[in-house]
């Protein structure tokens, strides 16, 4: 990894999630992290200064993804830090409520690689 090069955090419950994710982010040379829940994750974010970017499954036990977003938007220094929600709910109106929730984008499961590829590089080409 490039010393400018930032990484890619996965913060999904769902370890068949995050092991099919990680594999093909991988496999397109993209550097990724992973956190099994969403106080992981915000920790990881505020401590690691190598991280361009979290992609945040909206539906987890304990902490949801709004909840995380509410806590990472409410923090001055990530404010405008880049968290895609990921989520299963793909209804009218879902893609809205996460942007209003805080997230910077949104994409539905299943994953469209080539359209999140397109997110990831627009942020991350950002962040350098």
């Amino acid at each position: 990894m490039t010393e400018n090069r930032k990484s890619i955090l996965i913060v999904d419950d769902d370890t068949r999630n995050i092991f099919a994710l990680s594999l093909v982010l991988r496999s397109r040379g993209y550097e990724v992290l992973t956190a099994g829940d969403a106080q992981t994750g915000i920790e990881m974010i505020g401590n690691k200064d190598n991280v361009g970017i979290m992609l945040l499954d909206m539906m987890m036990p304990d902490m949801d993804g709004y909840q995380a977003l509410q806590l990472i938007r409410g923090k001055d220094s990530l404010k405008d830090f880049p968290v895609i929600a990921v989520t299963a709910q793909a209804m009218h109106g879902d893609r809205e409520k996460c942007l209003r929730a805080g997230a910077s984008d949104y994409i539905a499961k299943p994953i469209d690689m080539d359209l999140l590829t397109g997110i990831l590089n627009r942020y991350l080409s950002a962040a350098r």
